[in-house]
C-alpha cells in the first residue's frame, strides 16, 4: 500500500511539475545563496559549490592587492572555504594581534599543518620548512646552533665576499661593456643558490659563470617549488589521482623532484663517504659538514642519530629559504631605488661615507668588511621597507589542531587553515599609518640616526615567535654585500616600458623579472 501511494505522489508531481519548474527553483536558492553570502560574509564572495575558488581566478593577476582590499574591507579578518568536498576552509587575516597569537603565545595549536605538509612533503621531506613538532625542534635547535657559531659566521661571510668580488662584480662588468639589457631578477638567483649552496652545504653549482649556463638543477629547482604550489589551488580528490597517475603538471614535478633529491642525495652521499673515511669533517665549515660532523659524536647513542635522509631534506629546504627569499627581496630593492632617485642619492651618499673612513685603499678594489656593512644603517632601512612593501614569503599558512578563539573575536574550527597575508599587512593604514603605500626607509630610523626594529608581529616578513627566522642575519649580511657593492659600482636603469607585477608563487617572485641596463657611476 506504501509502496502505491509513493507511486501515485511521484506521478502526481510529474504531471504538475515541470522540469522549468525544478530550475526555476535552483536558481531560486542559488540566488538565495549569492545573497545571503553577500550581506553575511565580511570577505569575498563565497559561490555555492566552489566558494572562493571563481574570486580568486577572476582576480588570478592581481590576487595579492585583491587579497588586500578584501581584507581591508572585512576589518582584517574574513573566512572562506573551497570547493565543496574538497576540505578547504578556515579564515584569512592581516591582524597582528592575531599573528602574536598563532606563531607566539598559542603555538603548539598552530602548526604547519597536514594541509601544507603534505603538499610539499614530496621536495622537502620532513625537512626544517615542512616539519612539526619535536622534529622540528631538533633540526632548528642544531641548525642555530650552528649557524650562529663564529665559525660558520666567518665562513659565510667570506664565501659571500668571495662570490660577489670573483663572480657577480666579474659578471656586471662584462655586461656593462656589452651594454645589453638583462633579467636582474635571474642574476640574483643565480647568485643566491651558488652562494647558499656553498655556505651550507660546501658545493659551488656554477650557475653564476660568465656565460650564465644553463644549470639542470636550478631549473628543476624553480619548476619543483612552482609545481608544489598548484597542489594548493586542486582539492585533494583532483591532485592526488593526477600524481597518481602521472597527469598534467604533476609528471613534470615528479622529474623536477627526482632532479633536486637526486642533486641533494649525491652531496650528503660524498659527505658521509669523506666522513667514514677520515672520521671527521673538521676541515670543512659548511653548514651540513658542520651538522654531519656533530651528529657522528652520537654515533653511539642511536636516539640521537640522523639517517642521509635527514640530511637531504635538511639540505633541500635549506637551498629553499637561501636562494628564493634574499634574490626576490634584493630585487624589489633595485626596482624600488630606481623608481625613487632621493633614496639612491642617500643610499650612495651613505656608502662613499663610510668608504672615506679608509686610509690608503683605492676605491676600485673595495671590498666591505663586516664592520662597514653594521654601520650602513640607511641601506639596512632602505632593505627594510623594501621587504616591508614587497615581502619575500608574501603568505604564510597555519593549520588549528584544536577549535580556537583569535583576539579579534574570530572563532576558528579544529582543521581550518589560517592564512595569514604578509603582502597585506604593509599596505593597512590601520598598521603602518596613512604613508603606508610610501616606500620610505626613514620610518626605520630614530632621531638620534639609528636603525630602530619593527614588532616583528606587525613585522611579519621573518615569521616571528619560536619559528623566527635563524638565517635573518645571514640573510640582511647577504643583501647589504650584493647591495652596496653594485650600488658603489653603477646606477640601475629598468628598461622602459618593461612591466614589474608579482607572481603567484611561494615566493614573490617578478613576474616578467627586472629587465634593466648598467652604467658606471
Amino acid at each position: 500500500m506504501t509502496r502505491k501511494l509513493l507511486f501515485c505522489a511521484v506521478d502526481w508531481l510529474y504531471a504538475h511539475i515541470s522540469f522549468w519548474d525544478i530550475g526555476e527553483a535552483l536558481l531560486g536558492v542559488f540566488i538565495f545563496s549569492c545573497m545571503h553570502q553577500k550581506f553575511t560574509n565580511k570577505g569575498p564572495m563565497l559561490w555555492p559549490l566552489f566558494g572562493i575558488i571563481p574570486s580568486m581566478i577572476v582576480h588570478r593577476d592581481n590576487i595579492y592587492n585583491w587579497a588586500t582590499r578584501a581584507l581591508v574591507k572585512a576589518g582584517g579578518t574574513f573566512h572562506y572555504r573551497g570547493v565543496l568536498m574538497g576540505g578547504a576552509y578556515g579564515i584569512a587575516t592581516a591582524d597582528p594581534s592575531n599573528i602574536e597569537y598563532m606563531v607566539k603565545t598559542n603555538f603548539k595549536n598552530f602548526p604547519k599543518g597536514k594541509y601544507y605538509r603534505e603538499r610539499f612533503l614530496d621536495l622537502l621531506g620532513d625537512g626544517i620548512f615542512n616539519a612539526d613538532g619535536e622534529l622540528w625542534k631538533e633540526q632548528r635547535q642544531m641548525a642555530k646552533s650552528q649557524m650562529h657559531s663564529t665559525r660558520f659566521m666567518e665562513y659565510s661571510f667570506q664565501t659571500m665576499q668571495d662570490l660577489v668580488h670573483e663572480k657577480l662584480l666579474k659578471l656586471t662588468e662584462k655586461l656593462v661593456k656589452s651594454g645589453d639589457k638583462f633579467d636582474l631578477q635571474e642574476v640574483l638567483l643565480r647568485f643566491t643558490l651558488d652562494n647558499i649552496c656553498t655556505a651550507a652545504l660546501g658545493v659551488d653549482p656554477g650557475c653564476l659563470c660568465l656565460d650564465l649556463p644553463e644549470v639542470p638543477f636550478a631549473k628543476a629547482f624553480e619548476e619543483a617549488t612552482e609545481f608544489s604550489l598548484f597542489r594548493f589551488l586542486f582539492p585533494p580528490f583532483v591532485w592526488k589521482p593526477m600524481k597518481l597517475f602521472g597527469l598534467g603538471y604533476e609528471s613534470r614535478l615528479k622529474e623536477a623532484i627526482e632532479i633536486v633529491r637526486n642533486f641533494a642525495q649525491k652531496i650528503v652521499t660524498e659527505r658521509r663517504n669523506k666522513l667514514n673515511s677520515l672520521g671527521s669533517l673538521n676541515d670543512q665549515s659548511d653548514l651540513l659538514s658542520r651538522l654531519m660532523d656533530t651528529n657522528e659524536n652520537f654515533k653511539q647513542d642511536k636516539n640521537k642519530q640522523f639517517s642521509d635522509k635527514f640530511f637531504i631534506d635538511f639540505c633541500i629546504s635549506f637551498i629553499l629559504a637561501g636562494r628564493d627569499t634574499t634574490s626576490v627581496a634584493l630585487a624589489w630593492f633595485f626596482w624600488l631605488v630606481h623608481k625613487n632617485p632621493k633614496v639612491e642619492t642617500k643610499l650612495f651618499t651613505e656608502i662613499q661615507d663610510i668608504i672615506a673612513q679608509r686610509k690608503g685603499k683605492h676605491q676600485d678594489n673595495v671590498k666591505f668588511t663586516v664592520e662597514e656593512l653594521k654601520k650602513m644603517v640607511y641601506l639596512q632601512a632602505a632593505l627594510s621597507e623594501s621587504l616591508r612593501v614587497y615581502p619575500s614569503v608574501p603568505v604564510e599558512m597555519k593549520q588549528a589542531m584544536e577549535d580556537d578563539l583569535l583576539p579579534d573575536g574570530t572563532i576558528v574550527k579544529k582543521g581550518a587553515r589560517v592564512v595569514y597575508s604578509i603582502f597585506s599587512m604593509g599596505r593597512m593604514e590601520s598598521i603602518w599609518g596613512k604613508d603606508c603605500l610610501e616606500f620610505k626607509p626613514e620610518r626605520w630610523i630614530n632621531e638620534e640616526g639609528e636603525f630602530v626594529s619593527e614588532n616583528q608581529f606587525k613585522y611579519a616578513v621573518f615569521n616571528g615567535g619560536p619559528r623566527l627566522c635563524i638565517g635573518k642575519k645571514f640573510g640582511y649580511m647577504q643583501m647589504k654585500m650584493v647591495a652596496a657593492s653594485i650600488m658603489l659600482r653603477y646606477s640601475i636603469k629598468v628598461v622602459e616600458g618593461h612591466n614589474v607585477v608579482p607572481k603567484v608563487s611561494t615566493t614573490l617572485y617578478m613576474k616578467n623579472g627586472l629587465m634593466v641596463t648598467l652604467n658606471l657611476r
